[in-house]
């Protein structure tokens, strides 16, 4: 069935799709367990149900938007009848980590391990976002001159007002924590595995850091961000094998050793269990610079 609204844009090169922007009434098209080849946007508009994405279960009501990178596993479950507007993009159509300081969004709205994928949409930024998304709709039915261009800088906005709203809505949920030890353990777990994750893989490694024993450290991430410290460790490193796999044209054999494994095929392995392809198919389907990354 072809959701109600829908607006597409096919790369004239690969074939691919480059955007995509339809809205969905009263049925979920995301009721099965979704691994999609590009970036998506979903704006809960009207509805409330449970997510699961990641391993990991979150509720949520309406005016809610969610963020997905490709091959994230998501999967909806409504109490009743949405209303949801959905924008999925490839990374050949805008490339969110070659425009980083553009837009800010990478490790805010996408690629982030330790926050849920969405954020509440108030009053001011939904008018924006409803600016935005009639401006892509109507460039979407009218092509023209520059008609790429102009769409990506709506999506630019849109991007950023989200990660923008996402940033200080943390910024909220650490100021209200109870003053503890705790945010601050976890603070300094964060930037061990930023720093360490290519040399430093297992738990014990990031526990023996912090002074703390494996399983309470695991229970700590497992209360804050419904992963366990194996979890946080592996995703972190998916992420930068997937960086590398788009950016560049290294190996697998390279990109492995990078990050710390010396056997291709264990760390092939490792891939395909975390990313459900394996990296020469992400590689393929995600892309390498093909005909130049916008």
């Amino acid at each position: 069935m072809i959701p109600e609204n829908t607006y597409t844009l096919v790369n004239g090169q690969t074939g691919d799709l480059a955007l995509k922007l339809y809205q969905v009434c009263k049925d979920n098209p995301f009721d099965q367990i979704q691994r999609n080849n590009f970036y998506s946007l979903i704006w809960v508009r009207e509805g409330h149900g449970n997510l699961h994405a990641d391993f990991s279960q979150y509720s949520f009501d309406g005016n809610t938007l969610f963020s997905f990178s490709p091959y994230q596993p998501f999967q909806f479950e409504f109490d009743d009848s949405a209303e949801c507007i959905v924008i999925n993009f490839h990374p050949d159509f805008f490339c969110i980590h070659k425009h980083q300081k553009e837009v800010a969004c990478n490790g805010v709205l996408f690629n982030n391990i330790y926050d849920p994928p969405l954020l509440s949409i108030d009053t001011a930024s939904q008018v924006k976002f409803d600016m935005v998304i009639n401006q892509l709709r109507e460039e979407m039915q009218e092509p023209a001159l520059a008609q790429y261009e102009l769409l990506i800088s709506y999506l630019k906005i849109f991007l950023i007002t989200a990660a923008r709203l996402k940033t200080e809505q943390q910024s909220d949920r650490q100021a209200v924590e109870v003053e503890n030890e705790e945010p601050f353990i976890l603070q300094n777990l964060k930037n061990y595995i930023d720093t360490h994750y290519k040399t430093k893989h297992s738990a014990s490694d990031y526990a023996e850091m912090l002074a703390m024993t494996p399983k309470a450290l695991t229970k700590l991430t497992k209360t804050h961000f419904s992963k366990t410290l194996t979890e946080l460790i592996s995703e972190r490193i998916i992420i930068e094998a997937k960086r590398e796999l788009y950016l560049t044209n290294k190996t697998v054999k390279e990109i492995a050793y990078d990050l710390g494994y010396n056997d291709e095929y264990y760390f092939s392995r490792f891939f395909k269990k975390n990313a459900e392809v394996s990296p020469q198919i992400y590689r393929e389907t995600v892309g390498y610079n093909r005909a130049g990354v916008n």
